[in-house]
């Protein structure tokens, strides 16, 4: 499984970050990214989940 954040889309909710915090992180700037593009095994649900709550649907995990 693979994650990946639109900077362009992202509004810098900090919501994904709060969810999954071992794949998702806030930049200096104040936007997501993801800090490991191959989502762990044990971390799927919770990206899958934060993908789910971005309001502005940034988030890609496939």
């Amino acid at each position: 499984m693979k994650a990946r954040v639109d900077k362009d889309t992202c509004i810098g909710c900090g919501l994904c970050p709060s969810i999954c915090p071992e794949v998702f992180e806030l930049t200096d700037e104040g936007y997501a990214r993801a800090i490991k593009s191959d989502v762990p095994e044990d971390c799927e649900d919770a990206a899958s989940e934060a993908r789910e709550s971005c309001p502005v649907e940034a988030i890609d995990v496939e």
